[in-house]
């Protein structure tokens, strides 16, 4: 059963959304006494960042929460607040809405949001994604984050390539499809670079296990538009240069056979494609060895560098090219 949002009318279907979970449509919050607080925005466009054809709109709900939480994570800030504005063409029925509803909820839920505010609009092509997110931190804790400085080590929270592999995959197939409506693919053996791309996961601890470890990042990016423009990004903040080592990219092996069938550079795919949710930290040199006993998890992949040296990829025969990526 399809029900029309007309028929419900806005008011009354996003009271319904909020029925039985435990948060009220929340227009604004105080913060006063919540310490220091910073935001992220962020919008996705139907066609262009993602594509209804095969993103489930509840994992496409939990993604979209993840993509401004994420940017909080990185900021080292809690995340506390969610604020999602929805444009929605005539073809998206209640129970649409409803679906991707059940996603931001999961991601609200798993990453202790504190509040939650929704709105339905019209749209006039598809589906309109903004998302805002809002995160608080004490001011202990930011006051010992140091400055950034040449030989901060670059880090990252698990390997890349997989979710741009992953689209390749869905995008393949569908043109498959289209061609012939009985075609079905056996994807199994895609399952994890799929996942990778549909569905990504962040750690609800990540700033936790820093300042449990008495380590704190000098600076913090969240990896959705590939490693490079968050590279690159990395030095006009800083200032500074940054060398990123090829052979020191974590990359699986199931991103390795996929971009071999579709005879793609698995190395242009981690530091130009997209969809990774990693973070890449940037930690103090003299952290080093407490970093690499309590993170055996995350991978050091370079160090920052003197300005000159600007955004640098280096060959394991040493040769440095510059990094260059359009971001989007």
């Amino acid at each position: 059963m399809r029900t029309q949002l007309s028929d419900v009318g806005k008011i009354k279907a996003i009271a319904k959304l909020f029925e039985n979970t435990e948060y009220i449509n929340e227009k604004t919050i105080l913060l006063s006494e919540k310490g220091e607080c910073c935001t992220c925005s962020k919008i996705l466009l139907e066609g262009v960042d993602f594509d209804l054809v095969y993103n489930p709109l509840k994992h496409l709900g939990y993604k979209a929460a993840l993509y401004a939480i994420g940017d909080i994570y990185a900021k080292f800030y809690s995340p506390l607040s969610l604020y999602v504005n929805l444009g929605l063409s005539s073809r998206f029925c209640y129970e649409d809405v409803e679906e991707f509803w059940k996603g931001i909820l999961a991601a609200a839920k798993e990453h202790s949001i504190k509040h939650l505010s929704l709105d339905l609009n019209p749209s006039v092509n598809g589906m309109c994604i903004s998302i805002s997110a809002c995160g608080v931190q004490s001011k202990g804790v930011l006051e010992k984050l140091p400055g950034s400085k040449s030989m901060d080590l670059l880090c990252l929270s698990d390997n890349i390539g997989a979710a741009y592999m992953g689209l390749h995959v869905l995008e393949r197939e569908k043109v498959a499809f289209d061609n012939n409506d009985k075609h079905q693919p056996d994807l199994s053996k895609y399952k994890y670079i799929l996942e990778s791309y549909l569905s990504p996961q962040i750690r609800a601890n990540t700033l936790e296990r820093f300042i449990e470890a008495g380590i704190y990042p000098s600076k913090g990016y969240f990896i959705t538009k590939g490693l490079g423009a968050s590279v690159l990004q990395l030095t006009i903040d800083t200032g500074l240069g940054a060398k990123v080592y090829i052979d020191k990219i974590p990359i699986s092996s199931e991103t390795f056979a996929m971009a071999q069938e579709i005879d793609m550079d698995v190395i242009t795919a981690a530091m130009n494609g997209g969809d990774d949710y990693k973070f890449m930290f940037t930690i103090p040199i003299e952290k080093h060895e407490k970093f690499r006993k309590d993170f055996q998890d995350y991978d050091i992949i370079g160090h920052l560098a003197k300005p000159e040296v600007g955004a640098a990829l280096v060959t394991p025969e040493g040769n440095e090219l510059t990094i260059k990526a359009q971001g989007y």
